[in-house]
């Protein structure tokens, strides 16, 4: 069983606690996820089952949506509703305040790692220290925001929503945190759902409970199985002889002449293809080499078990 499973998480899971349910759900040993999720958090969690696990690597950095809600007025320790609150403000901001506060966080802004994280600093998560009660500098990090947006706000409750989508490695408790220092009063997040991540959204998921449902009434999940390849439809495709499909699965690179390739193509130094044997079968990802003329292995999915 190889390929992908996107799982709508629900609240209070890990994402580890997600993959230790599918690997029950289905008898499988090697199964991953990627973009972890915090317990508080819901939304779409893709699970790799199988070889899709070598998947993992190439999805670290694609950028996730999110619907957060958000309180002002209150700061916690975990810059959440989870945590112990450490400040309170009366400040009421208008929700034209707010809306303009918002054009300070879009495009690439500079991030401080809360100390409830999972970044390490000199070879301990920070998470470990602050609950020891341990506070330590951290860095500010680069981060994109390229959609931050207002969906609802109330002004008696100092309450809202927003839409965020982001780069890897984008706190959003940070982002209300941040937000409610800049309208001079505090924030916290109260709820977090991802509603997209590598390219699958809400629609292509099913809830955990319901993947449960289905194994218990006798039911496999490989309907809901995803080809590995579906994680890579963005990068061109080409397709390969039978004897360039046995060269490729034994670990040898493709000449790029021999390839139905372009001129144009074959001087992308860098170009990553998804690459498909002879009976059209994803294979693997291969890299193109302008200075060797040949199209390398990148990471092999089907093939050498090696790779």
């Amino acid at each position: 069983m190889d390929g992908i499973i996107l799982i709508d998480k629900p609240k209070s899971y890990t994402s580890f606690d997600v993959v230790a349910v599918i690997r029950g759900l289905c008898h499988q040993k090697k199964v991953g996820h990627t973009g972890t999720l915090d317990p508080m958090a819901t939304g779409v969690l893709p699970i790799l089952i199988g070889k899709a696990t070598r998947c993992a690597p190439f999805l670290e950095n694609t950028d996730k949506v999110y619907e957060v809600q958000f309180q002002l007025g209150i700061a916690t320790d975990t810059q959440d509703s989870t945590g112990k609150v450490v400040a309170q403000s009366v400040k009421k901001v208008t929700e034209l305040e707010f809306g303009q506060a918002l054009n300070c966080f879009r495009g690439t802004i500079m991030q401080l790692p809360p100390m409830y994280s999972a970044v390490q600093k000199n070879g301990q998560r920070l998470y470990a220290l602050a609950r020891q009660g341990i506070e330590i500098e951290r860095e500010k990090r680069p981060v994109t925001i390229y959609q931050c947006n207002l969906l609802s706000f109330n002004e008696k409750e100092q309450t809202g929503v927003l839409h965020v989508m982001c780069s890897k490695g984008t706190y959003i408790r940070t982002l209300c945190h941040d937000i409610g220092e800049k309208l001079g009063t505090y924030g916290m997040m109260t709820a977090l759902r991802r509603t997209a991540a590598c390219g699958f959204t809400l629609a292509d998921t099913i809830p955990l409970e319901k993947a449960k449902e289905q194994v218990a009434q006798g039911n496999s999940l490989e309907n809901r199985l995803l080809p590995i390849d579906t994680v890579f439809f963005d990068k061109p495709r080409v397709q390969v002889s039978q004897a360039q499909t046995t060269r490729f699965c034994n670990g040898g690179s493709l000449s790029l002449e021999r390839l139905r390739l372009s001129v144009s193509q074959q001087q992308e130094n860098g170009a990553v293809y998804r690459v498909y044997g002879y009976h059209n079968g994803f294979l693997g990802l291969g890299i193109v080499s302008v200075d060797k003329q040949e199209l390398r292995i990148l990471k092999l999915f089907f093939g050498d078990d090696k790779a």
